[in-house]
């Protein structure tokens, strides 16, 4: 394809927000891309009926198709094993499926961030002729992608690491491209966080959350801690809509004085970026999309990885960011009242120190990855084929 008014992009992959939110970022960069060379982008996106990636595409007004596919575990036990064997029936069919979706559309690129619903899709394209671009958002490959990586025509990684699990014939077809990451959360507003909760400026601000549906762990170790931390610092709390009656009870006791230091919320949603940019410092888990916002704004964290996680990965990535200097990590072993303590404290006693790891974190970010990747989209849409 040498020239066009009008880019057709077939997209795949979902399940998580760890995989959808890397791909509306992306479409959304490449629309805004080509409008400025007035060409349309004509974008459908391919997932199941149940996953994430159904809700956010219609929110989103992109078209949304379902494929037939089945989840493979890497469980052996006999439960997995039975539910496996009856995922994997579904992935003919769902490769027909993929098959005639693509000769309907005729896309001029696929591009899959991963998940399993991704599966189908990407090795339909293979078949039919069109190019795959391929986003791995961890630093070892998932299941879906290490199927998809020998048919990939490029491959964007998240990390430079991630090229020693590729296949030594693909590395050659990979480029890092960072994980992207919501425009939004460059436009963070400080003082309206500061407005909307009451929130002092001048003292410390500790942003916690376990992620939209909240981390019982987490929401313990704040909660035992509160006590011991509020003296030293304000604490916004994001605890998850299941947890939020049961805390709400349980601080209902703090004194005056600690009391307004403390606001509990059970999930932030628009306003999230306002209170990064507030934030001083932030404890999370360690999710792939968790980081790549946190290094792109340059926060330093607090990072109690999710154990266990297929190949360990959060721990992975929060040992990465240790050692970068960017962020503290509490493994299963330290991630007690008494270690959360250790790490925090001496944290907010030491400004220096925080801007320090705020440095480490933009060093270690990737904020233009969007653009990285929606470059390598369109290149790959409009290279000539053969």
């Amino acid at each position: 394809m040498t020239s066009t008014t009008t880019i057709r992009l077939a997209v795949t992959g979902g399940g998580t927000g760890g995989h959808t939110y890397p791909a509306l970022t992306t479409i959304n960069t490449i629309r805004t891309n080509l409008a400025a060379r007035d060409t349309d982008l004509d974008v459908t996106w391919y997932g199941t009926p149940t996953g994430l990636e159904a809700r956010v595409a219609a929110e989103a007004g992109i078209c949304f198709r379902t494929i037939a596919t089945g989840k493979v575990r890497r469980s052996l036990n006999l439960k997995a094993l039975a539910t496996t064997t009856v995922d994997l029936a579904k992935v003919p069919a769902g490769l027909g499926q993929a098959v005639a979706e693509l000769r309907r559309f005729r896309p001029h690129v696929v591009m899959s961030t991963g998940g399993y619903v991704a599966v189908p899709l990407g090795l339909a394209a293979r078949i039919v002729g069109v190019p795959l671009v391929m986003h791995e958002q961890i630093t070892t490959l998932g299941l879906a992608n290490r199927i998809l990586a020998r048919g990939a025509t490029a491959i964007a990684l998240s990390h430079a690491t991630s090229l020693d699990s590729l296949p030594p014939a693909a590395r050659q077809r990979a480029v890092v491209t960072g994980n992207p990451v919501r425009p939004a959360l460059f436009d963070g507003d400080s003082a309206a966080t500061h407005r909307a909760h009451q929130l002092d400026p001048d003292t410390p601000l500790v942003y916690v959350t376990g992620g939209a549906q909240g981390s019982a762990q987490i929401n313990r170790l704040i909660t035992d801690n509160l006590p011991h931390l509020l003296p030293h610092c304000q604490i916004l709390h994001q605890c998850g809509e299941a947890h939020y009656d049961q805390i709400k009870q349980q601080t209902a006791g703090l004194t005056p004085e600690h009391a307004h230091r403390y606001r509990l919320v059970p999930y932030v949603s628009d306003g999230l970026a306002d209170i990064l940019a507030a934030s001083d410092i932030v404890i999370s888990r360690s999710g792939a999309g968790t980081l790549a916002e946190l290094t792109a704004i340059g926060k330093p964290s607090i990072l109690i990885p999710l154990i266990p996680t297929a190949g360990q990965e959060q721990l992975r990535n929060a040992q990465t960011l240790q050692t970068a200097g960017a962020a503290l990590c509490l493994d299963h072993a330290t991630a007690t009242p008494d270690g959360l303590r250790d790490a925090l404290l001496p944290l907010l006693k030491d400004p220096a120190r925080r801007q320090s790891m705020a440095r480490s974190a933009r060093s270690a970010g990737q904020p233009d990855a969007a653009q990285r990747l929606a470059d390598l989209v369109v290149t790959t849409a409009l290279r000539p084929t053969r």
